[in-house]
């Protein structure tokens, strides 16, 4: 007997089937990024590449992936998220494989580049499938559960990368990391199956409407003030990501076995902040709340338990500290998931992907512009004071997406 694509419960496991690979993707994401930076010594001992030009390599991967945000979300957005993430998948996994056959640092920095290229397409496509699946309800949580397979990525990447270098070889890992993109467009292509498109909704505004296109939607007020909401937000999240574990080991006298024995602590803390802002907003849609109030007061939240993160300028004791920055950690993952789920919230589908294309460009540019400015600063004051000026950057970041998304008075917010 075959089953009925119309019944409800069948459409809703294809829902929840397409979060699950959206969430699989995600790790993949990580794991492929990660695989180089993991492997950076024996890698550069086998092709005679010294740390500037390493250094250089890594410089090529973020600039292709800060730029292709633009094309990709663009991309996602003319063929769809079931045909656009599918091609990204495969094209930053053939990417990853490709790097397995370098044999000089000009292959290795082009094999990077394309992985960057094609890594940027999971976060224009995973939010556009989200606001083509999920009423808003749901977004949060849906948003929240992909998101946390960063974390997951960056968590088992370490073991499963060192396991298949020591076994089979540095070139080994590349490929077997890469081939599994493979193996989940297969179930990506078919869990789609029976799976719904939800009704359009009624709150996207009215301002996001209109014209598609990067210069009419730049002109956008929401489009630009999430944009900066992003750049003065995410630089927080790359110190930590980053910055912190050296900050660990140099300041604080922390080794280096010692500091990936805890380190964990940090994404965990992250993952259940994607989760629990996700399944926060929510609830509060569910209680009658409209969906942009909701994703605000979440990220309110977040705003005044981030700066917490200052008091790491102390010298708190180590068990102290590592509170601290899960404290940061968490209030990060619950700001960013309600971020993300107010720009699918406030924009109209047509639109989405090319959007958020936008917005993670601006990501990736504070990034950028912060990880130079934090290691000239690190280097020439005390991390103290970055962990100070870190503190004001969420409350920043959340009046710029309150200003970017409010309504004038009487105008339904």
């Amino acid at each position: 007997m075959s089953v009925v694509d119309g019944s409800p419960s069948f459409r809703s496991r294809a829902r929840w089937g397409i979060l699950a690979f959206l969430f699989l993707s995600t790790v993949l994401n990580y794991v492929d990024r990660q695989t180089l930076s993991i492997l950076a010594p024996i890698v550069q001992a086998d092709l005679g590449i010294d740390d500037r030009g390493y250094a250089t390599i890594v410089q090529w991967f973020l600039i292709a992936y800060t730029l292709a945000h633009l094309g990709a979300g663009w991309l996602t957005d003319r063929l769809g998220s079931k045909l656009g993430l599918a091609l990204f998948v495969g094209w930053w996994s053939l990417a990853n494989m490709l790097t397995g056959l370098v044999q000089s640092a000009a292959q290795l920095g082009a094999a990077r580049f394309a992985l960057g290229l094609g890594e940027a397409g999971n976060y224009t496509a995973a939010p556009k499938t989200v606001a083509e699946r999920f009423p808003a309800q749901e977004r949060g949580f849906a948003v929240g559960v992909y998101t946390a397979g960063a974390m997951v990525g960056a968590t088992i990447a370490p073991p499963l990368i060192g396991w298949l270098a020591l076994a089979h070889g540095w070139r080994a890992a590349f490929m077997a990391t890469g081939a599994l993109g493979f193996v989940w467009i297969v179930g990506w292509w078919l869990v789609h199956r029976g799976a719904p498109l939800v009704t359009a909704d009624t709150d996207a505004t009215d301002e996001a409407g209109g014209r598609g296109g990067w210069l009419p939607l730049l002109r956008q007020r929401p489009v630009w003030g999430l944009a900066l909401a992003r750049m003065v937000t995410d630089p927080v999240w790359y110190f930590y990501l980053f910055w912190f574990p050296k900050y660990m080991i140099d300041d604080r006298g922390m080794g280096l076995m010692q500091m990936a024995q805890v380190a964990w602590i940090v994404y965990l803390a992250a993952d259940m902040g994607s989760l629990i802002g996700g399944w926060g907003s929510g609830r509060l849609v569910r209680q009658g709340l409209t969906p942009a109030r909701s994703r605000l007061c979440l990220m309110a939240g977040a705003a005044l338990l981030a700066p917490l993160g200052a008091s790491i300028a102390g010298g708190p004791s180590i068990t102290m500290t590592f509170v601290f920055a899960a404290i940061v950690a968490f209030s990060h993952l619950v700001f960013l998931t309600n971020l993300t789920t107010l720009a699918v919230d406030t924009f109209p589908r047509r639109h989405v992907a090319t959007i958020f294309g936008i917005i993670a460009a601006g990501s990736g540019l504070g990034g950028m512009l912060s990880t130079r400015l934090v290691g000239e600063f690190a280097s020439a004051q005390s991390y103290g004071t970055v962990f100070l000026a870190m503190a004001v950057l969420h409350p920043l970041g959340w009046v710029l997406a309150w200003w970017a998304v409010r309504r004038p008075r009487g105008n339904g917010e």
